[in-house]
């Protein structure tokens, strides 16, 4: 890149080159953010939650072990 002598610029050629630099800012900024936007929704398939393909049995609760109602009932405080 080609050093420029800033003290010998005008303030229209300083105000054209602080013009040019912001745009090139810009379109460098626009670029970079497309490519992580991309970058981003390969990566976003991994974030996904997978389908159960296989579960592990649910254990059933024998009648037995169930909790039994009671046979009175339980008298409520007030």
């Amino acid at each position: 890149m080609a050093k420029i002598d800033l003290d010998s610029l005008s303030i229209e050629e300083l105000a054209a080159l602080r013009e040019h630099a912001t745009d090139k800012l810009f379109e460098k900024v626009a670029a970079r953010r497309a490519e992580l936007e991309a970058e981003m929704e390969k990566l976003a398939q991994y974030g996904k939650p997978a389908k159960k393909t296989e579960s592990a049995p649910v254990a059933k609760v024998k009648k037995t072990e169930e909790v039994r109602e009671p046979k009175e009932p339980v008298a409520k405080a007030a």
